[in-house]
């Protein structure tokens, strides 16, 4: 109870109070913000980082973990290296029954037969309904992939259109989350 020491009055405590919840915003943040940008250092460097010691940063990672705010520690690999050519974002127009629970249910477990889907939504725009954000060996297997969720989906598919990208030319900006840090503190 060093707060009630330093406070004169019950308002000052809330005041110091608030000052110490924002500040453990602002350190969730800079945590949030490093792990952004690399993931696999100890809390130990991340405390030498953020000038903290490592005892509040494993504190605050955990917070941070059981609020779910970090779902996963993972990598960004070099997918040409791993065997990937094309990157496809492709988007669906799905008829609105598909938005029922047994069928989005179905739509599910169709998803996860295929581990390079990286990501699947129901959204909204472009006149579509969906996106499937995959990435494939060749245009042969991007094509069967296509051809067969076409085939097996067809009384509930209205229109499909995709975007490809060949990975390792034309990029721009490299897929990865290490940008996000900056958005996050400012």
């Amino acid at each position: 109870m060093m707060v009630h020491t330093v406070c004169s009055n019950t308002k000052d405590y809330y005041v110091l109070l608030c000052i110490f919840n924002v500040m453990k915003e602002e350190m969730k943040n800079k945590l949030l913000a490093e792990l952004l940008k690399n993931s696999k250092r100890s809390d130990r460097q991340l405390a030498r980082v953020l000038d903290s010691s490592q005892p509040t940063i494993t504190r605050a990672r955990q917070r941070i973990e059981r609020e779910g705010l970090v779902r996963s520690y993972t990598i960004v690999p070099d997918w040409r290296k791993l065997g990937f050519e094309i990157m496809a974002f492709t988007f669906l127009k799905m008829r609105p029954e598909i938005r029922s629970e047994e069928l989005i249910g179905r739509v599910k477990q169709y998803a996860a037969k295929f581990p390079n889907a990286i990501y699947v939504a129901i959204g909204e725009g472009l006149g579509m309904t969906g996106v499937v954000i995959a990435l494939h060996k060749n245009y042969s297997e991007y094509f069967q992939q296509l051809s067969l969720f076409r085939v097996q989906w067809k009384e509930y598919i209205e229109d499909v259109k995709s975007f490809i990208t060949v990975l390792g030319e034309g990029e721009i900006k490299e897929l990865s989350c290490t940008y996000l840090a900056q958005a996050l503190l400012s």
